[in-house]
């Protein structure tokens, strides 16, 4: 009999130190690491979102939003300081190229007016740019390129003009205290021209050259051996959109708080960029994205931020919009 009990006890020992283990094996696969460079881009929020709301944890990945100029950002990831990183198609398409592999796997957003050209009120067409100074990011970001797409949709190259160069939000806090003919930005910053109709105005946004659209990518080795944390990374990018939709008050409270915005000055920026949910993704990554990261390496060769152009189609996984 006390044979049986010490049996038991054993098993209830053993029992326990195995529920132990798998406990901490549970507690580790719900607490993945990852480092994720971004900005304060409108269309990055709901990654913020995600952070705040604890939507993230809740899919067991343990995220760090590291705040990194886009200039900088491959300079983080090849350095494996983060993991992944958001951007613009276009920078995943060149950061490749330049040695710094990255694997798009969920598009974010789309911009439809967030970004834009501001230049004063007596530029009357691309034309009139010629000789005139720009405040634009340094080369290989977003609008750098942006203005060289929109310059060459008008038979112009950069070396029609002068450009000096500005961060976004410098580019637009210096083009209203009236310093330069123009600034390339985006939202938020875009906002502050747009509400100082005095200084200047807006030439053209992604309206006119629809030509920015962002996604969220990982260091392939990462991602090979995470792909359950690179999943919940996705999933809780859709659950987000789906609180915005919900509870569009609180979740615009939380995305404006990290850019300096109420809920109301956040709401307005983002009405100018289209977040794309799991169905637009599906679309996009079957075929728009190979053949708009085409078209983007082209301009990206021409204006010299890379050298020869990478196999688009191997620039993304589409696995993880199942």
């Amino acid at each position: 009999m006390r044979n049986h009990s010490r049996i038991r006890g054993r098993m209830a020992v053993q029992a326990a130190v195995l529920v132990a283990a798998l406990g901490a094996g549970a507690a580790q696969a719900q607490n993945t690491q990852v480092t994720l460079g971004m900005s304060g881009w409108t269309g990055f929020a709901p990654l913020t979102l995600a952070d705040k709301a604890g939507i993230f944890k809740k899919h067991g990945v343990d995220v760090d939003i590291k705040m990194i100029p886009q200039k900088d950002r491959h300079l983080a990831l090849a350095s494996g300081a983060i993991q992944c990183a958001a951007t613009t198609v276009e920078t995943h398409v060149a950061w490749n190229a330049n040695g710094v592999p990255i694997t798009q796997i969920v598009q974010l957003d789309k911009s439809y007016g967030a970004d834009g050209l501001a230049v004063r009120s007596d530029v009357k067409s691309f034309a009139d740019l010629k000789g005139k100074t720009i405040g634009v990011d340094a080369p290989g970001t977003a609008p750098y390129f942006g203005l060289a797409w929109m310059l060459k949709k008008n038979g112009m190259t950069l070396k029609d003009i002068k450009t000096t160069t500005l961060s976004p939000q410098a580019a637009a806090q210096a083009f209203v205290a009236g310093q330069n003919d123009g600034a390339m930005t985006y939202e938020p910053y875009l906002s502050t021209v747009r509400q100082n109709p005095d200084k200047g105005k807006i030439l053209a946004t992604t309206l006119d050259y629809p030509m920015v659209t962002d996604t969220l990518g990982c260091a392939p080795k990462w991602l090979k051996e995470n792909p359950k944390a690179a999943q919940a990374l996705v999933d809780s990018y859709f659950e987000a959109l789906e609180m915005i939709r919900k509870e569009p008050a609180k979740a615009n409270d939380i995305m404006g708080a990290a850019v300096k915005q109420t809920g109301e000055q956040f709401a307005k920026s983002s009405a100018y960029l289209r977040w794309q949910d799991r169905e637009a993704n599906r679309k996009f990554f079957a075929g728009e994205l190979a053949s708009f990261s085409k078209e983007a390496a082209a301009v990206l060769l021409e204006i010299g931020v890379i050298r020869q152009v990478p196999d688009v189609t191997a620039l993304y996984d589409a696995r993880f919009l199942k």
